[in-house]
């Protein structure tokens, strides 16, 4: 039978508690491709887990706490549980433990389990029907190194989850993998079996139907795409902003696993847009600020940024520079121009450049046509779309989607606790999908 405990607190347990041997050198970056889920608009990397190693899509989440992967048909030689009476090493989310397993023992039940509190990552999950309680699990995770064979964890930390938290997500997903902020989530979990490397990960997420683009862990560059080109040394670099009041919010360091950052004002065309600076801070509930996110696939402005922030758009879009008249919008979209009213670059649609200005008046994340702009043809009907949405008076002030990250370049420094952006790499030459992955070795 389950019981919550009281504190507020996350387990380390020690390495003891599992066979384990000397970690060989990390050859670095480790990587997996990240392909899109154009259905569910859904970013998706492969791991290797279990023994013997099989390859597991997970959903990629920047604001997760810790990894879950479906357990009702989990197989491993290698699995094992995390007793209740583990090392407490940091206090950060509820838990629960397991004193007796009230069904068949396996991954999903076990005596004496510790025990990690779930929440969907995108729907709302029936709790009546699915259990939020769900058993800790350490077993072995893999991905590729840059020598084109896998380099393994074998003491990765995730929970089991019951096949109703896979509610809305991409088909074939058993999972969630975790790149937050968090001491369970999989670049820290990498840095601390591997210390020499980096506590520094870095994605670039493709829009193609076919191919990926890719996640790199351990490493600050050079990230090498075709043509020769380094995207590390086309960074410009901001400090990461942690929400003392987020999801699964650390009382001891009052941060939590999600990404933010210090956003000061946004242009259009060069233009200032007019709003409340103040909601670009945290209020005393922690709604406000400007988040990352791979979950949503278009940005979310608050409903006062979204109308200033239309407005401008508009207005430019209608100057003698692109000459732009709208046409019926099509859901959710506000925005939309005819499909043969807007001329094609190198950089997408020709349409008004989106600068989001950062902690400094030259630190500007730039959004062409490409990163802005929705393409939307169905029937009779052939538009492009102005990709931002209203995202209520709630929560994140604004929060940066999937479609405005395609084609960047990020790097997360854990360690400095700095985000390194790119801005769109179409200006490079090259795209997300260009990264060159070594060769996998059988």
């Amino acid at each position: 039978m389950a019981k919550l405990a009281v504190p507020l607190l996350i387990f380390f347990f020690l390495l003891s508690c599992i066979p384990s041997q000397a970690a060989p050198p990390l050859q670095t970056p480790l990587q997996t491709p990240i392909q899109k889920d154009h259905s569910t608009g859904q970013y998706i990397i492969t791991a290797y887990l279990k023994t013997p190693l099989m390859p597991t899509k997970l959903v990629l989440d920047l604001g997760a706490t810790y990894s879950w992967v479906n357990c009702d048909d989990y197989i491993s030689s290698t699995y094992q549980h995390v007793p209740c009476n583990s090392s407490i090493f940091y206090s950060l989310s509820a838990y629960g433990c397991e004193d007796i397993c009230d069904g068949p023992p396996g991954p999903n039940c076990a005596n004496n389990s510790f025990l990690f509190l779930l929440d969907g990552p995108l729907e709302t999950v029936d709790y009546k029907k699915v259990n939020s309680l769900n058993d800790a699990l350490v077993d072995y995770l893999a991905l590729l190194n840059n020598l084109g064979s896998l380099s393994s964890i074998d003491n990765f930390i995730f929970s089991c989850a019951r096949a109703g938290f896979l509610k809305g997500l991409a088909k074939g997903v058993t999972g969630l993998a975790s790149l937050g902020n968090s001491n369970l989530s999989i670049p820290v979990q990498i840095n601390k079996a591997f210390s020499s490397s980096p506590n520094c990960f870095a994605m670039c997420l493709s829009r193609s139907i076919s191919q990926p683009g890719v996640a790199l862990f351990g490493s600050k560059g050079p990230y090498n795409f075709l043509h020769g080109i380094d995207l590390s040394k086309s960074l410009l670099y901001t400090p990461l902003i942690f929400n003392p009041f987020g999801r699964d919010s650390d009382p001891s360091t009052h941060r939590s696993p999600e990404y933010y950052v210090g956003l000061t004002s946004i242009k259009v065309n060069g233009k200032m847009v007019a709003f409340n600076k103040a909601l670009l801070a945290f209020d005393d509930r922690g709604s406000g600020g400007t988040r990352i996110s791979t979950l949503v696939p278009y940005t979310k402005l608050q409903s006062s940024i979204y109308k200033a922030f239309t407005l401008a758009f508009l207005t430019e879009a209608a100057s003698s520079a692109f000459n732009l008249t709208t046409t019926k919008p099509v859901k959710p979209f506000r925005v939309c121009y005819p499909a043969g009213a807007v001329k094609t670059t190198q950089m997408g649609p020709a349409v008004p450049i989106i600068e989001l200005v950062l902690d400094r008046q030259d630190v500007v994340w730039k959004m062409f046509g490409s990163n802005s702009m929705v393409r939307v043809t169905k029937k009779s009907v052939d538009v492009w779309c102005l990709g931002f949405v209203d995202g209520g008076i709630d929560g994140p002030s604004i929060m940066i989607g999937g479609l405005q990250l395609e084609d960047n370049l990020l790097q997360f420094d854990l360690q400095s606790q700095k985000l390194g952006f790119s801005s769109s790499i179409l200006s490079k030459g090259t795209n997300c999908a260009d990264y060159e992955f070594p060769t996998r070795k059988v």
